[in-house]
C-alpha cells in the first residue's frame, strides 16, 4: 500500500512519551501513518489546516487552548473533520463538551491499542463511537439548567478557597450576590455545601486542577 493510500493521522498530546506511543502504534499499522503532531491547541488548529488528515486523534488538556476548544475551531472550518478524544479526562462533562464541540468519540488512555486502531479505522468510516463506559457516563449526566458564566467563575473561585467576602472583592460584586450564586450553584450539582459542590465539579469535569 502507497502513501496516498494510507489513512492519515494527525496526533494532539502535550506529552512526548505519550505522543510518540500513538505514533508508534499507529505507523505500525499496515494501512495508516502519522502525518502530523501537535503539542497545543493552537498547533492543532494549523497543522490540521496544514495536512488536513483523515483522523485527528485529541487530548483534552493540552496548553493554549484546550482541546475542546481546538476541537470546535477546526471543526468550524472544516464541518467534515473526524476527530478522537484521547483523554485522562472522563467526567461527563468533559465527555459532553468534547462531543458538543464535534468529536466523533471519546476514549480515555487507557484504551488498548487495538481498540484504539480499530476506532480510527471506524470513525475514518464514519461512524460514530463512545465504549460503554464513556456512553454509560454521559447517559448520567443530570439534567439540570447549566452553569452561567458567573456562577462558573465563582465556582472556581471557591474551589481555589475563597471566602465570599475574598469572591465578592475579587469581581467587585457584594457578599450578597456571592451567597445567591452559591446557592444557585449548590442547586444546579445537587449539593449542599462548598466542599460537596467542589468535590462533584472536578469528578465531572465542570472544573479542573490548574
Amino acid at each position: 500500500m502507497n502513501e496516498t493510500e494510507r489513512l492519515r493521522v494527525m496526533i494532539v498530546e502535550d506529552h512526548f512519551v505519550v505522543r510518540t506511543g500513538l505514533a508508534a502504534i499507529i505507523n505500525s499499522q499496515p494501512d495508516m501513518m502519522t502525518v502530523a503532531e501537535a503539542r497545543n491547541g493552537r498547533e492543532a488548529i494549523d497543522l490540521y489546516r496544514e495536512h488536513q488528515p483523515d483522523v485527528a486523534l485529541m487530548d483534552l488538556r493540552i496548553p493554549l487552548l484546550s482541546g475542546t476548544e481546538a476541537i470546535a475551531a477546526i471543526v468550524k472550518e472544516f464541518p467534515r473533520a473526524k476527530i478522537i478524544v484521547l483523554s485522562t479526562f472522563g467526567g461527563d462533562e468533559d465527555i459532553f463538551q468534547a462531543l458538543q464541540a464535534g468529536a466523533r468519540a471519546y476514549f480515555l488512555k487507557d484504551v488498548k491499542g487495538h481498540d484504539l486502531i480499530g476506532a480510527i479505522r471506524a470513525v475514518n468510516a464514519g461512524q460514530r463511537l463512545l465504549p460503554p463506559e464513556i456512553a454509560s457516563r454521559l447517559a448520567e449526566r443530570i439534567p439540570r439548567s447549566e452553569l452561567s458564566p458567573r456562577e462558573l467563575e465563582i465556582l472556581r473561585l471557591i474551589a481555589k478557597g475563597g471566602s465570599n467576602k475574598e469572591i465578592a472583592n475579587t469581581l467587585d460584586i457584594s457578599e450578597g450576590t456571592v451567597r445567591v450564586h452559591a446557592s444557585n450553584i449548590f442547586a444546579k450539582l445537587g449539593c449542599n455545601d462548598r466542599a460537596q459542590a467542589v468535590s462533584e465539579a472536578f469528578q465531572r469535569g465542570i472544573i479542573h486542577i490548574d
